[in-house]
């Protein structure tokens, strides 16, 4: 049986990996970040126009449409060296265009998001090389060093630790980078905000775990979870592709993932299940006004000093993304 589990676990790892790429395109994208120009809606690859997406809505495409075309000879000759040019479609998919978008990507990613996951991996590749895999025992959390020898911190570089760089890593630090930046970008304007949203969750996180004596091990796994359900809670009603699969609805996101981990680690997955109430604490505090920036914070990020003013100069570049 244990054979059979293992097979079977490998059986879905490979699965997962094989939609991983179609995940990015699995989690929709808020409304803000839609574009619209010369009263045409546009996606950011400018691959939908208002008149594809109205029929697409309205379940069929307008059957006179056929009467506008008109064919001629050309249409259907297919002597063109450059209609099957296989070549150009193999560089389309070739690992340089791969490359290109990733560090495209990873351009455009937050601030704060990008210095997270650049930081993570950082961590997980010295593990890799000086500890055989394993995240740093200098970066784990471990109050008695903490308050011994002053290593504050410990405390943070724990939600570093994605585990052991492989499949489990990428996949994990794709879910934060996808909704991590996403959580960001919403808040451009205000960035102050999602700054203390990833304070309350870190702070929740620490203290939680340690008055319930649970192991902190993969705490950057474990706030995956609580970032999933606030995303989703700013975007309940949202029909969501999984994996091009199924469809479900941004507010069951969080629990799907924690079927997930119960299906795949074959354990209870009671930090998942505490990032989702961290998560719910969150959201509850704040649409009710109960948790608020500190005007001290506010006053710095407006100020006049150079950090203050080189982030607003970042965030005003993803501002360009909301442009109406």
């Amino acid at each position: 049986m244990h054979q059979i589990h293992n097979t079977l676990l490998m059986i879905t790892y490979a699965f997962v990996l094989l939609f991983v790429a179609a995940s990015a395109r699995s989690i929709p994208q808020p409304p803000s970040f839609i574009r619209i120009k010369n009263n045409q809606l546009q996606l950011e690859d400018g691959r939908l126009s208002t008149a594809i997406m109205s029929s697409i809505r309205g379940g069929a495409f307008d059957d006179d449409t056929d009467d506008d075309y008109d064919f001629d000879d050309s249409d259907f000759d297919f002597d063109d060296d450059d209609m099957f040019d296989f070549d150009a479609a193999e560089d389309d998919f070739g690992d340089d265009n791969t490359l290109t978008q990733i560090v495209d990507a990873y351009h455009k990613t937050p601030p704060l998001t990008k210095a997270y996951l650049t930081a993570s991996f950082g961590a997980a590749l010295l593990g890799y090389v000086s500890n055989k895999n394993d995240f740093p025992s200098i970066l784990q959390l471990d109050w008695k060093p903490i308050l011994t020898r002053l290593q504050i911190w410990r405390p943070l570089t724990a939600f570093l630790n994605f585990g052991p760089l492989g499949l489990g890593y990428l996949m994990t630090a794709h879910f934060v980078w996808t909704y991590m930046s996403t959580l960001e970008r919403l808040n451009h304007s205000n960035p102050y905000d999602f700054w203390l949203m990833m304070l309350f969750g870190s702070v929740m996180m620490v203290g939680g775990y340690t008055m319930l004596g649970l192991s902190p091990r993969f705490l950057g796994h474990n706030l995956s979870t609580f970032l999933v359900y606030v995303w989703s809670r700013y975007h309940e009603g949202l029909e969501v592709n999984m994996f091009e699969l199924f469809n479900t609805r941004a507010e069951l996101l969080p629990w799907f993932f924690l079927g997930q981990t119960f299906l795949l680690e074959g354990e209870v997955p009671v930090l998942d299940f505490l990032g989702i109430v961290f998560g719910h604490i969150y959201h509850h505090y704040k649409t009710t006004n109960v948790l608020r920036t500190p005007r001290f914070v506010i006053q710095w990020y407006n100020g006049d000093n150079k950090y203050a003013q080189m982030l607003r100069l970042k965030y005003k570049d993803i501002s360009s993304d909301f442009e109406m």
